[in-house]
């Protein structure tokens, strides 16, 4: 998987989604942490790297905004679109009242259902105390399955004592290097070539994939003849 990259040309696209609100934020220094564990695996692999950082506290208004109006303004369809350009994605959020930021599940609930498919992500998250340790794993986890993504197994969570814990840098440790043996894999790539066809697809969506005119539509496909009223059993 490594010539397949270089051979391109391409750098493995490490996406942040941060959705820290204060300043300084404990949830954008996790990431960073995170990130930075992620992209010298990458490149310890061998593998040439980029990463972007989609911030929402600055585009708070524009994704409130979305929601309601039902459709993003140029400012977010940038960090949707800087999403779907993703090899990899470390996804964070502040815990609130036992529960995932508003602004994060705002913004997710604005991109489109296949945006993520078979994408590996690193779940993480943040909050004042420990209580909050299965938030990544009880909320983050289901949101992203949903979403046909691939959360690492190793999910991080980062509560005031955390930070200097010995356990807590292994843990990033362990979650960077699951996400570089997915993209190492080409298990996500190969998902998506093989099997696009047979996911469910919002027709000119921001996927990479997505179907964007009508020639473009593979009308010949289980879901296609599902749709115009066929069967499964009659291929003709």
């Amino acid at each position: 998987m490594t010539k397949a990259f270089q051979n391109k040309g391409e750098p493995v696209r490490l996406v942040v989604i941060n959705a820290g609100v204060s300043d300084p934020s404990s949830t954008r220094m996790l990431v960073d942490r995170v990130a930075q564990a992620s992209l010298d695996r990458l490149s310890a692999a061998g593998l040439t790297t980029s990463i972007g950082i989609i911030d929402l506290a600055p585009l708070a208004v524009d994704i409130a905004k979305a929601i309601v109006a039902g459709f993003p303004n140029d400012r977010v369809q940038s960090a949707i679109d800087t999403l779907a350009r993703a090899d990899a994605i470390i996804a964070a959020t502040p815990v609130y009242k036992a529960g995932i930021s508003g602004l994060f599940k705002s913004f997710i609930d604005l991109i489109d259902n296949d945006l993520l498919i078979a994408k590996p992500v690193v779940l993480a998250a943040t909050a004042g105390t420990s209580r909050h340790a299965m938030v990544a794993d009880e909320q983050m986890r289901p949101l992203f399955a949903f979403l046909r993504a691939m959360p690492v197994p190793t999910s991080i969570f980062a509560a005031p004592e955390d930070w200097s814990s010995p356990e807590f840098g292994a843990r990033i440790d362990r979650a960077a290097t699951e996400l570089t043996q997915f993209v190492l894999s080409g298990v996500g790539r190969s998902i998506t070539d093989a099997a696009w066809q047979g996911y469910q697809h919002q027709f000119a969506g921001n996927a990479t994939q997505a179907e964007r005119k009508a020639d473009d539509v593979n009308f010949g496909s289980d879901l296609m003849r599902l749709a115009a009223g066929g069967s499964l059993l009659s291929r003709d």
